[in-house]
Order: C-alpha cells, then sequence, then structure tokens
C-alpha cells in the first residue's frame, strides 16, 4: 500500500516516533450484504479503511478511500464509532496511533473490483457469516454500524 506523501514528509521530520492519525472505516452496506476486501498487506478481510488528507472532512474520506480501492460509490448515512485503536509498530519501525472514525455506509452504484491494489479481492458478504470471515476487530466495526438505534459510539471519555 503506497503511504499517502504528507505521512513521508512528517516521517522525515519525525522519524519512526509515534505519529498520530486519522483514520476511516467505511462500512458499506448493500441488500443484506457488507463491502468486504482482502488486505494485500497482511491477507485479512476488511471493510474498507483508509487515512484522512490533511484538510479532508473524515465522511469525504470514506467516500473516497471506497471509490479508490473498490470503485463503488458510497454513501455516508451516518457515524457509527470514532475510537483509538493500538498503537501500530510497522517491521521498518514506524510507528502510528490511528484515531479510527467508523461510518456507516449504503451503496450507490458500481461493481467492486481491486481498483488499487491495496486489495486482492472485493466483494460483498453475507452479514450471517461474519463471524468466520472477519477479525474481531473489524467485526466490532461493522457491529456498531448496523446497531440499529443510531447513536454513535465513543471510547473514553473518563
Amino acid at each position: 500500500m503506497p503511504t499517502p506523501d504528507f505521512v513521508l514528509d512528517l516521517r522525515s521530520k519525525v522519524g519512526t516516533d509515534p505519529l498520530p492519525l486519522v483514520g476511516v472505516t467505511a462500512v458499506v452496506l448493500r441488500d443484506g450484504k457488507v463491502l468486504l476486501g482482502r488486505r494485500v498487506d497482511n491477507g485479512h478481510l476488511t471493510p474498507i479503511t483508509g487515512i484522512v488528507d490533511p484538510g479532508e472532512e473524515p465522511a469525504d474520506a470514506a467516500v473516497r478511500e471506497t471509490l479508490e480501492e473498490a470503485d463503488v460509490v458510497c454513501r455516508v448515512e451516518r457515524l457509527a464509532w470514532v475510537h483509538q485503536l493500538p498503537r501500530v509498530t510497522y517491521e521498518n519501525g514506524d510507528q502510528s496511533d490511528y484515531l479510527d472514525i467508523t461510518f456507516r455506509c449504503s451503496w450507490v452504484s458500481g461493481e467492486p473490483y481491486p481498483a488499487d491494489g491495496e486489495m486482492t479481492e472485493v466483494g460483498w458478504y453475507d452479514l450471517a457469516a461474519l463471524p468466520a470471515l472477519v477479525g474481531p476487530e473489524m467485526r466490532r466495526r461493522i457491529e456498531v454500524a448496523l446497531d440499529a438505534d443510531g447513536s454513535a459510539r465513543f471510547e473514553g471519555g473518563r
């Protein structure tokens, strides 16, 4: 996956020190199914995820990432969850602290395929089959987006 230019620029200044970044997860729904892709970097099946560009609205980033990664146009319906992920340390030693913003989205148009090379496969998966397909962290993001009460969840606040 190509690292965004702004992250490379920041890395040239901070080295491998922890870098706070904002990420988005787009839980895109269509007719009882969810859009998932198999990531090139780790082989995991996940909803569409990505990094928010400087000055970009997070909901716009979710729509952009869905189009870039899967060639699917989606509409953001609502904010589902805001939470801090555990620190990630990459093989090269870079450390990142991601604040994830998860959105519930609906399909507008397009048939999924791995458009930008970040996924090896992309498609619609039956929501009833998720426990066997998706790891607990990503499954929780999907479950929160599906929650019928429609309230956004926030971690912390103590």
